[in-house]
């Protein structure tokens, strides 16, 4: 019921969208009346008018409440619905309110039913995000059914131009672009409106109707055990049949389920292409125009059969959430890559921080460093002033150093404490040198780290376009299958023919010598009477009976004429003189 209810949603936001506003920015209540009346009728849901002004009571602020109205859709109209209702009516409903707002006025190849199609089938295949559209991939898939439909070729570069151009500027298509679209004749180039019209009433019952497959067969009575031709359509779990394609007359229904099965027949009481439809129940004798149809049937049911079995969808809806999941892994990979970005990005600015912070304190060094240099020359420039005082001092007052020598003894030695601790401080300043020149080295190998992970990223991408080529060679491999496919059954059929005319040529070769030993026949009967009559003419001159008389002692022959009449040379040359008469009146 929850994808029920969200195709429900998807034509009622049209009709919400497409009601006139008043002065406050809000829908009317006469208006949500007026569609809520609609929506229960077509939706065979009771209508309470009651819980309908309880809901939307008058306010300060306006004629609607600040409740809006899809809790009250939700609950009184959506939560109600038990999907006995017919759904082109339904959404002709929809369609009627919005049609005349949004519908462009730009003529089209396509009559306003067809564009009312193409609306339904909008609201199928667009995204479960509102306001509502139809991406790329989505309205790649419709293009190349109608095209298939149409009999024509799929024109992969020129879409590939155009979903260029919209990916440029947006995600996808409205409603009222996507019919815009298929009026314009941009993909259906050469194509009448007929043609255009037929395919996508054919999309049409496949996606929205669920119709798997229809046509005319012949259907044997369980009772008068007569056949008449039917109108039939197979659903996922029924097969209809109707007196017409029109579909007005409706004669019955078989219900299709786990335990059915579909068998062929042998040809019987002049009926050909027989199959069975075997339910629980009863079964269904069907004749098909064809045996190419027959096989269609058989398998299309099969498939069905199996389909219920599994407990699986119908095969375009099945694709299309597949198509949907695909979609949304794509989009969470994009996501992850995106993500994993940000998180390097910010990994990147966090350690070009630290370098700054660590090349900042390296200069604060350095300077402090130069600092300590220059104290420790001015202090060396001082000592050496004093000491040369000191000196010319005790050459002017040599009496006085004596008394001073030890306070100058230990002077020098404060001396040459400094110069040591200024030694140590040019070590040290040599090491902050180093560890500056080291932080350089550790900043260039940073740097060398991020162009490795760009170049990873670079692969990363690479390798997500070699899956989408090879996702679209799946595609045109399988189309290429399908065409092999198609030219193999062409030739089994030129096959066929030439075997059938075969056949026909050895049965006019059977009846020619059929024909041919019955005049062989009648002339061998007519050789044997005559020689029946030849033989009583003898008889008859010369008697059968003789006289026994001694003969010679050679082995006596006996023929027609008595014994001895002919040598064994002359009768020999008698018969093969017969045998060739015989052969020449044959």
């Amino acid at each position: 019921m929850v994808g029920l209810k969200e195709e429900l949603l998807k034509s009622i936001w049209h009709a919400f969208t497409a009601l006139d506003l008043d002065r406050s920015g809000k829908v009317s209540k006469s208006q949500l009346k007026v569609l809520s009346h609609n929506l229960c009728t077509v939706l065979n849901v009771p209508h309470d008018p009651v819980a309908l002004e309880e809901h939307f009571r008058d306010d300060d602020e306006g004629p609607v409440s600040n409740q809006g109205y899809m809790p009250y859709l939700n609950k009184f109209i959506l939560e109600k619905v038990q999907g006995n209702f017919d759904k082109v009516e339904f959404n002709r409903m929809c369609w009627t309110l919005c049609a005349k707002k949004n519908l462009s006025k730009s003529p089209l190849m396509i009559s306003d039913e067809d564009a009312f199609k193409v609306w339904v089938i909008f609201n199928f295949l667009s995204e479960d995000k509102y306001p509502l559209i139809i991406v790329p991939e989505e309205i790649e898939y419709l293009l190349k059914k109608l095209t298939e439909a149409m009999g024509a070729g799929w024109q992969q570069e020129q879409f590939d131009h155009y979903k260029v151009a919209l990916n440029t500027s947006r995600e996808g298509l409205s409603a009222w672009e996507l019919i815009d679209l298929v009026g314009s004749g941009q993909f259906s180039k050469g194509m009448d409106r007929q043609t255009v019209s037929m395919a996508i009433n054919e999309v049409f019952n496949e996606l929205i109707l669920d119709v798997l497959k229809q046509g005319y067969m012949l259907k044997k009575g369980h009772k008068r055990k007569n056949w008449t031709e039917r109108w039939f359509v197979l659903k996922p779990n029924i097969i209809s049949y109707y007196v017409s394609e029109d579909l007005k007359d409706k004669k019955g229904d078989i219900i299709l389920d786990g335990n059915c099965c579909v068998e062929a027949l042998p040809d019987k009481d002049g009926k050909k292409c027989l199959f069975v439809i075997k339910c629980l129940d009863k079964s269904f004798e069907i004749s098909a125009s064809d045996k190419k149809k027959k096989q269609e049937w058989i398998q299309a049911i099969q498939t069905t059969v199996n389909l219920l079995r599994a407990g699986s969808p119908p095969p375009h809806k099945e694709a299309r959430q597949k198509r949907k999941e695909l979609r949304q892994k794509l989009l969470a990979e994009h996501e992850e890559l995106e993500r994993q970005m940000k998180e390097l990005q910010t990994a990147n600015e966090n350690k070009q921080k630290e370098l700054e912070t660590v090349r900042k304190q390296l200069e604060a060094a350095a300077a402090r460093a130069a600092e300590e240099e220059k104290k420790r020359l001015q202090t060396q420039v001082e000592l050496q002033d004093r000491f040369s005082l000191e000196l010319e001092r005790e050459k002017m007052v040599r009496q006085k150093m004596e008394e001073q020598v030890a306070q100058k003894s230990s002077e020098l030695e404060q001396y040459l404490q400094r110069v040591r601790e200024l030694e140590e401080m040019y070590k040290q300043l040599q090491e902050a040198l180093e560890e500056e020149k080291q932080a350089r080295q550790d900043e260039e190998t940073v740097r060398k780290l991020q162009a490795r992970l760009l170049e990873e990223e670079s692969a990363k991408r690479a390798e997500l376009e070699k899956w989408h080529l090879q996702q679209q060679q799946t595609i045109q491999m399988t189309e290429a299958e399908k065409q092999e496919l198609e030219n193999q059954r062409m030739i089994k059929e030129q096959a066929l023919q030439v075997a059938m005319q075969q056949l026909e040529q050895l049965e006019l070769e059977r009846k020619e010598a059929l024909e041919q030993y019955e005049e062989v026949k009648k002339k061998l009967e007519t050789a044997a009477n005559n020689t029946k009559s030849w033989k009583d003419k003898v008889a008859h001159h010369e008697g059968l009976i003789r006289l026994i008389e001694p003969g010679s002692k050679n082995p006596h022959l006996i023929t027609n004429w008595g014994p001895a009449a002919f040598t064994e040379a002359e009768l020999e040359q008698r018969q093969k003189s017969w045998k060739g008469k015989k052969a020449t009146s044959e």
